[in-house]
């Protein structure tokens, strides 16, 4: 599905890449997602467990974590400047380079944080600096994303776009169980006072080999066979007042962009409740142990390694909508058995909660790199795709847990928080629907202009067929004085 109006202008991808080269691409993309997501999740699960106390010191616990997981949104606040900047150049310069900038940016800032010092070292530039780098970590994911979707659907072969998408998404659950993983293993091997002292810090610190990922991917991972096809239109453009992929976004498909934010909201803000809100209220409204949570977040997203590329690969055989505007709805349905699983305090029914909300999140999660690929022409995709991507995580993700504390606070029920969700899940179903109807306006009028082409190209064909030679006056004259004189001499003979 293209509902870009410039579809018709896109330059048609010749070059088809060789089998091997699609699978170290997809595994690149996997692997660059993947350790990205992990670098961000440990900053969500720091922040349900220990920044707020190490960085935002105060007498109100609750206090406490609420400055904590907003400066968790600030990241997410950040993340449409990376999907800009990186969008507008990896559209005129390339996928590959931002997506190196990106890998090395996240590494840096994810390391940075785990040296930090804490409040009670270096007082209020703690918290300023921990903000800081958290902006960093938002702009280098709001980058990486559209890098890595794009290197992995752009050498998809044919009928197999969602299937390649998907493994950029499998990145989340990857980083999710890595994250949660690293956490676990750091507190159990430390005493409760040494991890909060220094063993927090281990996870961070991990995020050195990103530094190794990127470094490959610049020597090994070549360009992507649209972005070349695209190069040609864009060396035109550049000519134009349309030279800016941004500007272009901006002037005619700001709706789509919009939409695709729309359409993916409920589906971040619902993970991050999961991972981060869920973790907070578990363990210090309901008194449950913190490994424990952390065990059952682990295994939930292990599951999601197995339903995002089913999801994905269903889409490629059914369509992206059908299965996307599944889940949303999925999700609207369960959010309020969700909590009131979640409410009984007990572990295995949180395990149950959890698990059937992911698989309502896997399968909006798998067919939707594809999806919003397919929504832009290749000279402006990596801008349109990021944009509506990271719009959606700001108003969902980035506000999900912050948002969650405060309807606890405020109403005293997790019935809030389902309700929370339920209205996003129906703004995600809205905009489904507009952007599905905009596909088959646009598919029906491509039908139409191509039949009237076919008419037209026919009946004048037929007119040329039929039509009489015309022929000067004096040969209709010599034509006319010969037919006579045939007639002449045929009534003699007779």
């Amino acid at each position: 599905m293209d509902t870009a109006p410039s579809a018709q202008s896109a330059q048609p991808v010749t070059t088809t890449p060789a089998a091997g080269n699609r699978r170290r691409v997809a595994t690149a993309a996997a692997l660059a997602s993947a350790v990205e997501w992990y670098d961000y999740f440990v900053f969500g699960i720091a922040a349900a467990l220990v920044l707020g106390d190490l960085y935002f010191p105060s007498g109100s616990a609750t206090a406490g974590v609420l400055a904590s997981f907003a400066t968790f949104a600030v990241g997410f606040l950040a993340r449409p400047i990376g999907g800009i900047v990186a969008g507008h150049l990896g559209d005129k310069r390339g996928r590959k380079p931002m997506l190196v900038l990106a890998l090395t940016l996240m590494g840096v800032s994810t390391t940075a944080i785990g040296l930090l010092p804490t409040y009670d070292t270096i007082g209020v530039a703690a918290p300023i600096l921990l903000v800081l780098l958290r902006v960093a970590q938002g702009v280098a994911v709001g980058a990486q994303w559209g890098g890595a979707m794009l290197l992995a659907t752009e050498y998809a072969p044919e009928g197999k776009r969602g299937v390649y998408g998907s493994v950029v998404q499998l990145g989340v659950p990857i980083g999710v169980v890595t994250a949660n993983t690293v956490f676990l293993l750091a507190g159990a091997l430390t005493t409760d006072s040494a991890f909060a002292a220094w063993g927090w810090r281990v996870p961070f610190l991990v995020g050195l080999l990103v530094l190794a990922l990127a470094w490959y991917i610049h020597t090994r991972v070549e360009e992507t066979p649209a972005f070349r096809e695209a190069e040609r239109a864009l060396a035109e453009q550049e000519k134009s007042e349309q030279s800016s992929p941004l500007r272009t976004i901006l002037r005619g498909h700001l709706g789509t962009v919009f939409l695709a934010g729309g359409s993916f909201a409920v589906n971040t803000a619902t993970f991050y409740i999961l991972i981060t809100g869920v973790l907070d209220y578990t363990t210090r409204e309901l008194d449950m142990k913190k490994s424990a949570v952390l065990t059952v977040s682990l295994c939930v997203s292990l599951t999601q390694l197995v339903l995002i590329p089913a999801a994905a690969a269903l889409s490629d055989r059914v369509g992206r909508i059908r299965i996307y505007a599944l889940g949303a709805a999925g999700i609207a349905l369960w959010a309020v058995p969700l909590f009131l699983l979640i409410d009984t305090g007990s572990l295995l029914w949180l395990a149950v909660g959890t698990f059937v909300a992911s698989c309502f999140l896997s399968i909006m999660y798998g067919p939707q790199a594809a999806l919003f690929a397919e929504l832009f022409t290749p000279e402006m995709r990596y801008t349109g795709a990021s944009l509506g991507y990271q719009i959606a995580a700001v108003a969902g993700g980035g506000l999900a847990p912050f948002m969650m504390v405060l309807l606890l606070e405020a109403t005293g029920t997790s019935m809030a928080v389902s309700g929370y969700i339920v209205a996003l899940s129906v703004i995600a179903l809205v905009s489904i629907k507009i952007l599905a109807d905009r596909a088959r306006a646009a598919e029906a009028s491509t039908d139409a202009e191509s039949g009237s082409n076919a008419e037209t190209e026919t009946s004048a064909e037929t007119e040329t067929k039929s039509e009489p030679e015309m022929k000067s006056e004096p040969e209709m004259k010599a034509e006319t004085e010969m037919k006579a004189e045939t007639e002449t001499k045929a009534e003699s003979a007779g």
